[in-house]
């Protein structure tokens, strides 16, 4: 009896060994992921057919790999492209669009690292996180640190590693290399239509092009090291960027210069289960975009996409179809307030304005250190740029269509030709549909979402019996509307009870500022607006119809409270500059507002003030400072 105790003990023990071996087995037979991401730039790359770039390694790679031609960022700028990403959730619907902010994650939201790491992965990020959300982004990793390695991964784990290489990056152009030191000559630059011929546009073409080329060898450092480590038969590679750019108007910008990215994918020949094409060098043509990214690693590593996940996986074993469509947004970028949304199938990008009334290249603090965009402006304040040039620094229309195969500059606006209806009203029709599928954030101001989310997340908010959703959709599609608008409406929806649709009313009054006029009793009723955002829209256009003491009334009012917020003091800027508000109360405060803060902030605080940064930039346009 004993003896047959001692027999199943043993058994058991055995089994035991056996299923620990065989999940052993399991972990190390799962590949290892290696991401290399570059910052800011487009698919400038010789394997994209870029004839000016210098880039062996990542041609190499799309040789040994699949190159991607339809791949995107959701947004086109770091930290909101990077919240996408890592949350498989669109910014727009986590509610952390805004360039840069720190508003609340929702708990049901997971970023994927740590599904990854409840998998069996070690993860491990060098070093940028940048996520655009409240909370300990290091937790989420097993090493998130400039040591952080694929190295380190204990044995028997798969690893997952990231490393973000930031030499293209926009700040990368800010140090001036002279012209005899570049690799890449201003003189054999070509520049794009829209760009005016300034030596300091060529420069910074052609100092970009450098900055790509030395990424290009950073990226080639690590696949020697992966290769010397015997792991490259194991790991799947992927390179992509983080957005379009970097010179003025793609980084930013919902154009195609801001959001196609170069995208590469290279499989080991133990996982051509995985590939998405017959062979190795060959170019993909799905559409995809960051939003796809988190669902696809779960569906490499044989985990189920969680029901939150807004993307589709690409790759692995569980192939989602190909979306019809790619999903693009802009919001505030750093000072700047602005709202746009867009859709792109293979042939068309449709652009919908939401706030028309701003022009498309506003002066922000961070992209004028760039002396090729000083240089623009500058040359369109000469009234050297042609009608092309011209239009960056113009108010923007509430619909865009482009025909991106036959117009890859994005520069024919198609929305108001009747041989193109049809594109238009199904691109519009998709517009609006996601936007209500996902809950977008962007129908509320910003101003605004502590008011209504409190501690929680929009993203929770805006799922909940609180939020109008659908009132405020159909508000911001009348707003926005092309034509005469609907003014009669407008000034309804300025008494209504929520401050969303009453901004959304003045939106639409300021969008069709040339029917307004019947409005004006409604505006001057509605002076005591409260809601921030609301009270500086009705501002704006009370002062675009002549009531210019009543604006300054409104703005003195919010800019003297001591209970608003940065961004509520840069909403009132923003409209400041837009109109030129120039009054004496309006210029002693912003001087004042500057003063008090000129000594205190240094260095790159200034871009991280933005109430700071509107006050520089307006006094310096003023000629006070």
């Amino acid at each position: 009896m004993i003896k047959l105790k001692s027999m199943k003990a043993t058994l058991i023990i055995l089994l035991f060994a056996l299923l620990q071996s065989m999940n052993v087995w399991a972990q190390q037979d799962r590949p290892n992921i290696l991401w290399i991401t570059s910052e800011d730039n487009s698919p400038y790359l010789g394997c994209y057919g870029d004839a000016f770039a210098t880039t062996p390694t990542l041609d190499k790679l799309a040789e040994e790999g699949f190159r991607y031609t339809n791949a995107y960022a959701n947004c086109p700028v770091c930290a909101p492209a990077r919240n996408t990403i890592i949350t498989g959730v669109y910014a727009a619907s986590n509610g952390n669009e805004q360039m840069r902010s720190t508003y609340p994650k929702s708990e049901s939201v997971i970023p994927y690292p740590e599904l990854l790491r409840k998998a069996g992965y070690y993860c491990t990020n060098n070093v940028k996180t940048d996520y655009n959300f409240a909370g300990d982004y290091n937790s989420m990793w097993d090493e998130c640190s400039r040591t952080a390695h694929w190295k380190n991964t204990p044995d028997g784990k798969p690893f997952f590693a990231i490393f973000n290489l930031l030499t293209t990056h926009e700040s990368q152009l800010f140090p001036f290399i002279p012209n005899e030191e570049l690799r890449h000559k201003p003189e054999d630059v070509v520049l794009p239509p829209y760009h005016p011929d300034t030596k300091e546009m060529r420069h910074d073409w052609a100092q970009y092009y450098d900055k790509v080329q030395d990424m290009d060898a950073q990226v080639r450092d690590l696949l020697k090291e992966l290769d010397e480590s015997g792991l490259a038969d194991n790991t799947i590679v992927f390179y992509y960027a983080d957005h379009g750019g970097v010179l003025a108007r793609s980084k930013r910008y919902i154009f195609q210069t801001g959001t196609w990215v170069p995208f590469i994918v290279r499989i080991p020949e133990k996982y051509k289960q995985y590939f998405p094409a017959e062979k190795p060098g060959d170019a993909v043509d799905r559409n995809i975009s960051f939003v796809d990214l988190a669902p696809t690693l779960l569906s490499i590593i044989g985990e189920e996409k969680p029901d939150y996940m807004q993307g589709n996986a690409f790759l692995g074993n569980a192939v989602e179809p190909e979306p019809e469509y790619v999903h693009l947004t802009r919001a505030r970028m750093d000072e700047r307030v602005d709202m746009s949304r867009a859709v792109r199938d293979k042939k068309y990008r449709y652009i919908r304005n939401y706030m028309p009334f701003r022009i498309y290249m506003q002066h922000l603090a961070y992209l004028f250190n760039a002396r090729s965009a000083q240089s623009w402006e500058d040359y369109y304040l000469a009234g050297k740029c042609n009608d092309l040039q011209s239009r960056a620094f113009q108010t923007k229309p509430v619909e865009e269509l482009y025909d991106t195969e036959n117009d890859p500059y994005e520069i024919n606006n198609l929305a108001n030709d009747p041989a193109y209806k049809e594109v238009l009203e199904r691109m519009r029709k998709e517009n609006s549909r996601w936007m209500k599928e996902i809950r977008d954030v962007g129908l509320i101001p910003e101003t605004e979402y502590s008011k209504r989310a409190g501690d929680g997340s929009m993203y929770d908010y805006m799922r909940s019996a609180a939020c109008p959703f659908d009132e405020l959709l159909a508000a911001a599609e009348l707003a926005t509307q092309a034509g005469n608008g609907a003014i009669q409406q407008y000034i309804e929806l300025l008494k209504n009870d929520d401050s969303a649709l009453r901004y959304w009313g003045v939106t639409g009054l300021l969008s069709h500022i040339e029917d307004a006029e019947p409005a004006l009793t409604a505006l001057k009723a509605a002076a005591d607006e409260d809601a921030t955002a609301t009270a500086v829209l009705i501002g704006e256009t009370l002062a675009q119809l002549g009531e210019k003491e009543l604006a300054e009334k409104i703005f003195l009012r919010i800019l003297n409270d001591e209970n608003r917020t940065m961004h509520e003091r840069n909403w009132v800027l923003n409209s400041v500059d837009a109109i030129d508000l120039r009054t004496p109360a309006v210029e002693k405060w912003i001087k004042d507002f500057y003063d008090s803060k000129s000594e205190e902030l240094k260095g790159w605080d200034i871009f991280s003030n933005y109430d700071f940064s509107m006050c520089k930039m307006i006094l310096e346009r003023w000629e006070v400072i």
